[in-house]
């Protein structure tokens, strides 16, 4: 058996493989025996099958199996040995007049090479670290939502401009019959709201969608629309009151501190607004960091430039799918696909070159700690180290969870990384002002 490859240049190669017979035969006459002493052919006893008329039936089959093995193992060997990064998997190139009538044979493949590049991690505009605060609008917000969520309901006679209402809308056109609860200031318009104050429990109020709520979203959970219906839907309802309710709020006291938090773990207003404020930005980093991790990624697209093998890997696509695609499909996966493909090389080299793999041990040790964090939820602070073995044996067992806690261990490192690496400008926001920059 022969092996050769011609590069046809930096991204492209062929790599030629020749057998001859007896690069095979062995085997194949091994194969023969086997199925010559299992063969059961009517008119011979079971063994004595004679070889010419095993030959003649599983001869052809049993050699383009031995062949076939034996071209993959010696490409995948050959792959290893020269050290050769591939994109996709090599294809086979088509031969008009292959016949497998021939004892010897010659095969050819196409590869295409990853790309040599450098990374650049210097961009000329430093990328956004977000640091996001928690104010004092939005902690004050969340105390008055936890006031509300741990207050009373109190019945009301009629409705007022504070009032929680509950009831049905209707629109037999548009099969529509959804009971909901909304606070009425959530009412739009001054024409809408007054059609509310003073109604009771009972009363049938006429309304137009359009414009009824101050956010238009609300339509969704209150009619029971979907998103894309739900905007600019436009259609007369009813609405038929069945109660209503003021909600009394709770008082801030120990006994509502306890309730949130654990008994004597905060005391004063003060120590809420803290702890409100902590709990905002611990959740907010997370966020921060996706979004770093994000734009550092569309920066490192953008400014680390390399060729790819594009029209090797479009044929690739064509026939790699369970479904094979046309030119012209394998041309637009191709165009959807390419940026991805322009940062997993990226990525992968970042890695290999600073020694950013995740190794079991690191993964284990990052899954026992992602375990205590999830019985520390539940109040379980005290696992012993043979429990917490085995429930880490355990989730390892699971591929899927594998790959997610991979991933997460994988991305982590990759964000320390560019933390200390990328050229980074740290920019302070509120929640508010994240969402509108970076979600505009």
């Amino acid at each position: 058996m022969k092996i050769t490859k011609e590069d046809i240049d930096a991204l492209n190669s062929v790599v030629k493989i020749d057998i001859t017979a007896n690069d095979y035969q062995e085997k194949v006459d091994t194969q023969l025996n086997d199925y010559r002493r299992k063969a059961n052919i009517p008119g011979f006893r079971k063994g004595h099958v004679p070889m010419s008329l095993v030959k003649k039936q599983y001869g052809k089959s049993v050699m383009i199996d031995e062949v076939n093995k034996l071209l993959q193992e010696s490409l995948n060997k050959f792959l290893v040995e020269e050290k050769l990064d591939v994109l996709g998997n090599p294809l086979p190139k088509m031969q008009d007049d292959f016949s497998w009538d021939e004892e010897k044979f010659s095969f050819e493949f196409e590869l295409g090479l990853a790309p040599d590049f450098e990374v650049n991690l210097k961009p000329k505009k430093a990328i956004n670290s977000y640091k996001i605060v928690a104010d004092d609008k939005m902690i004050n917000n969340q105390i008055e939502n936890i006031r509300e969520q741990y207050g009373k309901m109190i019945t009301q006679a009629a409705v007022e401009e504070n009032s929680n209402v509950t009831g049905t809308f209707v629109n037999e056109e548009k099969e529509i019959e959804k009971k909901s609860t909304f606070k009425v200031e959530k009412i739009k318009g001054k024409v809408n709201l007054k059609k509310f104050v003073g109604a009771k429990v009972g009363d049938v109020l006429s309304l137009k969608s359009k414009n009824l709520f101050t956010d238009d979203h609300m339509l969704m959970n209150v009619l029971g629309l979907s998103h894309d219906d739900a905007h600019g839907f436009d259609a007369p309802l009813t609405f038929t009151i069945e109660e209503i309710t003021q909600t009394e709020l709770a008082d801030l006291n120990q006994e509502l501190f306890d309730k949130l938090f654990g008994e004597g773990l905060v005391k004063t207003d003060e120590e809420l607004k803290d702890r409100l404020k902590e709990d905002a930005e611990k959740q907010f980093g997370s966020q921060a960091d996706q979004q770093l991790l994000n734009a550092v990624t569309e920066s490192l697209i953008e400014n680390t430039s390399f060729e790819l093998p594009a029209e090797f890997l479009k044929k690739w696509l064509a026939v790699s799918g369970e479904k094979p695609m046309t030119p012209e499909e394998a041309k637009e996966e191709y165009e959807r696909s390419e940026k991805g493909l322009r940062y997993q090389l990226i990525e992968g080299k970042l890695m290999t070159d600073n020694k950013l793999q995740v190794s079991y041990e690191d993964l284990k040790e990052y899954t026992k700690g992602f375990v205590k964090a999830q019985m520390a939820q539940f109040g379980d602070n005290k696992i012993e180290d043979k429990e917490l073995d085995e429930i880490v044996n355990r989730v390892l067992s699971n591929q899927e969870e594998v790959k997610r806690l991979s991933d997460q261990l994988k991305n982590e490192k990759l964000l320390t990384f560019f933390k200390e690496n990328i050229k980074l400008k740290t920019k302070e926001v509120t929640y508010e002002d994240f969402v509108k920059e970076v979600y505009k």
